[in-house]
């Protein structure tokens, strides 16, 4: 055992180092923009052209330097975060380059470009942490664990009375438009799967209880027949794969491997078989290199050719203020995507719906600034914490923040109870002697 964790921990401090973390990030940055080019031939709304194609190297490559900032930057809850929206971004950039939509292709551009560094520099930079005023103690802490799992069976119990269906993945839109839950369940709905379980697996894993840390993965499982969404089913083992993976790599080289590693298998497998989407080899690649990563790229692009051309929202799309201000659409943006362009309910990040969507391109910018001040407490909530566990417990987040608005996933998903369960964490609660 001892000659196994002496492997590991040189193989961790190997992959920790700044040459190895640009190698990642430079890479990882040329993969995601082969895999677009490979996404464009099963994809009618994502464009190429070998035209083109010089251009986009040229901006791909030249926006790949922000990537530098992941080797520079240390790791926190922002670093995990930001290099999601980084891929996100690089991939709008490239297709933004293709786009046969109308908008200001070249503004849109550097709107984006733009809002990705103004972003990224608080929840890269800003990790002061909070004083601790308040502070649960470890047998306390535990207490707190034990009433998680007592709310998240409660929720699943009454949830389940509204629906839950055992239906194969491919069929779950025959049904979905059928859920409707009451307001108060729907937000324990996505505090429970999104936050509370996620942070209560991260700290049985991480103290060793596995039958804990088990129990915890079989109610996550229960959400799927609930809400019959893909994040709900594969959220069980996306915590099992970032908990094995940041075993052997340190948590920035798990950050960029979580998605990097995913990304390229399809790619590879794709072009290997010539598949389609059909089989094994295809739904991977559906899954993985088109709704996981080109979808949320794609969304910019779409929603930049709607707002050019439509009313701004002025943020009326959050449900609070569309009470108290007059509204230019009365449906979620998503439903309004639509019925415009019939591609499916198009939610997308903080970028198209706090920024294109609700000032526009010249002001998107100013917006991401602020949302990455917003996210940055996250960072100050969870100073002091081990970086294992701050990954592990918002490993949901990043995919939520892609595919949904800042607000949306501060309240709705409970971004904000996360970062209020991490404040409370006794910071030495994962020492070996301390452990509950």
């Amino acid at each position: 055992m001892s000659a196994l964790s002496g492997i590991i921990s040189n193989l961790r401090a190997r992959l920790d180092t700044r040459a190895a973390l640009t190698t990642l990030v430079l890479l990882h940055s040329a993969v995601a923009c082969l895999s677009l080019i490979r996404v464009a031939t099963f994809q009618s709304y994502i464009h190429f052209s070998g035209d083109r194609v010089w251009i986009a190297v040229a901006i791909a490559s030249a926006f790949s330097i922000v990537s530098l900032l992941f080797a520079a930057a240390r790791f926190s809850f922002g670093y995990f975060v930001g290099f999601y929206f980084y891929t996100m971004i690089l991939g709008f950039l490239w297709i933004d380059v293709f786009s046969e939509y109308g908008y200001p292709q070249l503004l849109a551009g550097l709107s984006a470009g733009l809002s990705l560094i103004l972003v990224l520099l608080p929840m890269l930079f800003v990790r002061a942490p909070f004083r601790q005023l308040v502070a649960l103690s470890n047998a306390r802490f535990e207490h707190l664990l034990t009433l998680i799992l007592a709310i998240s069976i409660g929720t699943i119990a009454v949830a389940s009375t509204y629906n839950f269906r055992l239906v194969a993945i491919a069929n779950i839109y025959d049904y979905r438009g059928e859920i409707a839950f009451p307001g108060p369940v729907r937000y324990l709905i996505g505090w429970v799967s999104s936050t509370l379980l996620p942070f209560a697996f991260a700290c049985y894993w991480l103290f060793g209880h596995r039958w804990r840390a088990v129990l915890v993965v079989i109610l996550l499982l229960f959400f799927y027949p609930i809400t019959l969404t893909k994040f709900t089913f594969f959220t069980p083992a996306w915590l099992f794969a970032l908990a094995v993976l940041s075993r052997f790599a340190p948590a920035r080289t798990s950050v960029i491997f979580s998605i990097f590693i995913p990304m390229l298998i399809g790619l590879i497998a794709n072009v290997a078989t010539g598949a389609s989407l059909n089989g094994i080899v295809g739904r991977y690649f559906d899954l993985v290199n088109i709704r996981m990563i080109a979808t949320t790229s794609s969304a910019l692009d779409i929603y930049n050719d709607f707002f050019a051309s439509h009313p701004l929202t002025h943020f009326c799309q959050i449900s609070l203020l569309k009470t108290v201000m007059p509204c230019a659409y009365q449906d979620q943006l998503s439903v309004v995507m639509q019925e415009t362009y019939g591609f499916g309910m198009l939610n997308a990040s903080l970028f198209a719906t706090e920024g294109v969507a609700s000032v526009g391109l010249y002001l998107a910018p100013l917006t991401a600034l602020a949302a990455g001040f917003i996210l940055a407490l996250g960072n100050r909530a969870s100073a002091g914490l081990p970086q294992r566990f701050v990954l592990i417990s918002s490993g949901t987040l990043p995919h939520v923040l892609l595919n949904t608005p800042l607000s949306v996933a501060m309240v709705t998903h409970g971004a904000v109870l996360l970062f209020l369960l991490w404040y409370v964490t006794p910071r030495g609660i994962f020492d070996a002697d301390r452990k509950p």
